[in-house]
């Protein structure tokens, strides 16, 4: 009997431990869309300058900086030399949650030739560049409730949000970190 009772109880954790392992598995597979690390970043689709839709989940296997400025933030030109210089050193880099780094630039200005000049003025080489021109009532800026400027979320390549908030050095630190080996 009491061998009996000692295998149920083994078959019993075995499959407990079994249904919690595919439980994480599902949770990996389709992670809660939403603004706090470990969620899915959710996509952002608007125009660039040239008015060509762009879509953040387009950008595939790299490590994504979403950050969000606008030309009028003094804060934000200030934060901007540091972020072109991660962006110029880690781009090329090979890291554990995607091969290279990108920006995707999300502006809360309203008007496009500010927005437009202040991208050339800080050098801001990167691609992706996106606006609804919406100010403090821009749409992204509601999907991830962003109410003060800079702020940036930095997510892996499948869209995961690892951190937010990196500005300066701290950025460059997480990047240093994130490396693959």
């Amino acid at each position: 009997m009491k061998k009996t009772a000692f295998a149920i109880a083994i078959l019993v954790a075995i499959i407990a431990t079994f249904t919690q392992i595919k439980s994480i598995d599902a949770q990996d597979k389709n992670p809660t869309i939403g603004i706090n690390i470990g969620n899915k970043a959710p996509d952002l689709k608007y125009l660039n300058p040239d008015g060509k839709e762009i879509s953040l989940y387009s950008i595939k296997n790299k490590l994504v900086l979403i950050d969000f400025w606008a030309s009028w933030c003094g804060p934000c030109r200030k934060e901007n030399p540091a972020v072109v210089k991660a962006y110029k050193e880690y781009k090329d880099k090979k890291f554990k949650g995607g091969k290279g780094f990108t920006i995707f630039s999300v502006s809360l200005d309203q008007n496009k030739d500010g927005w437009v000049k202040a991208i050339a003025d800080d050098k801001l080489e990167w691609e992706f560049h996106v606006s609804d021109l919406g100010g403090w009532k821009s749409m992204p800026a509601q999907t991830y409730g962003v109410n003060s400027i800079p702020a940036n979320f930095l997510i892996d390549k499948n869209g995961i949000i690892l951190a937010k908030t990196l500005r300066g050095p701290a950025l460059e630190a997480k990047l240093k970190e994130l490396l693959a080996n």
